[in-house]
């Protein structure tokens, strides 16, 4: 490193390793929890008819108004509430950092989406987090305890939890969000394979905000994350996001692809479909402990677990492996794609363990 940037750069980001995103090219793709369904071939045409008539030349509308109602009417989003558009749900987290003060506490648990802590880093603000219990399950006395000691300003909670797949117990986020003046973040990015959501709780709680994604529903490409809240809450975040935020091109495309509710919700149930029978067909494997999940993708231990990441990447299939991760020793990741994909992997485990 020259010495311009060592006597430039932060040396707290000098030290943080960047978010790592592995090769893909030809590879049946199970590590991002991406959809496996490309757009259907008769909706291409009427699709790039639509883009067609993007105005380029000028500036996207601010406010993206007429998205904002496209995802009212996909999610079901209750007109009192407010909503706040994010270049995925990334941008928004850190638009919620910005808005603390420099060593405020970010609280979150353990293990969870990695961009709380790193975003938490980026921005200044001190990072605690409390471990999950061996189930996964949220501690809720270590949570309340931590959140008595550090009084944080903001906590994240991914509803259902990534990387391990379940919700947590309704009952202890309620307590969580009674016990405290921070802003409560339940993150949703998984709400379409899920059968809980804390939608109609926002006007319940003033510091409850939801997130959530298209990415999880078959529009990863397009970066569009969303900000669920009460309007008092919404409008002073918006002072912190940056113009112009969601491109045109975002835009058009979600207003023309979200229209199609019934294509969406058709996919999230052959994806929770295909999850029963992935789940089944690890869980047949005597030796792989499987977690159950909630999400579009399965956690499951397994012994070699370096070594079979390994052999399926030899044949072309690419999964995540959180095996060097705290708590999650052995254990490893995948996508609940295609039937056809989720195949090809079960074919390779049972293989390799056969």
């Amino acid at each position: 490193m020259n010495n311009f940037i060592n006597n430039w750069l932060r040396p707290d980001i000098k030290a943080i390793n960047a978010y790592h995103v592995p090769a893909s090219e030809n590879m049946v793709k199970l590590d991002a929890m991406e959809s496996p369904f490309p757009l259907p071939d008769e909706l291409i045409e009427q699709y790039l008819a639509y883009l067609a008539n993007a105005q380029l030349n000028r500036y996207p509308s601010p406010n993206a108004t007429e998205l904002q109602q496209t995802l009212c009417a996909l999610m079901d989003i209750p007109a009192d509430c407010s909503m706040l558009l994010g270049n995925g749900s990334d941008e928004l987290i850190q638009l919620l950092a910005l808005a603390c003060d420099t060593n405020d506490t970010i609280l979150s648990v353990e293990p969870s989406f990695v961009m709380y802590e790193m975003i938490a880093k980026f921005t200044r603000l001190n990072y605690q987090s409390v471990d999950l219990n061996d189930d996964f399950e949220i501690d809720l006395n270590a949570m309340l305890l931590a959140i008595e000691t550090h009084k944080p300003k903001l906590i994240f909670i991914a509803y259902p939890n990534n990387p391990t797949g379940n919700t947590f117990d309704r009952t202890a986020i309620e307590k969580i969000i009674t016990s405290t003046h921070a802003l409560v973040v339940l993150d949703e990015a998984y709400y379409a394979h899920a059968n809980d959501s804390f939608l109609d709780d926002i006007k319940k709680y003033p510091n409850l905000v939801l997130l959530r994604t298209v990415s999880k529903i078959g529009f990863a490409g397009l970066r569009l994350g969303l900000l669920i809240g009460a309007q008092d809450t919404v409008e002073q975040l918006d002072k912190l996001r940056l113009p112009y935020n969601i491109n045109t091109l975002t835009q058009v495309s979600a207003n023309f692809l979200l229209q199609e509710k019934d294509e969406i919700s058709k996919n999230a149930q052959i994806i929770r479909n295909e999850r029963t029978k992935l789940s089944a067909a690890l869980s047949a494997i005597n030796a792989l402990k499987v977690y159950p999940s909630q999400a579009n993708f399965i956690l499951f231990k397994a012994p070699n677990a370096n070594e079979l990441f390994i052999t399926l990447k030899q044949k072309g299939i690419l999964i995540k492996n959180l095996s060097s991760a705290p708590k999650l020793t052995d254990c490893l990741r995948v996508t609940v794609g295609s039937n056809e994909q989720n195949q090809q992997f079960i074919d390779v485990v049972e293989a390799f363990y056969g």
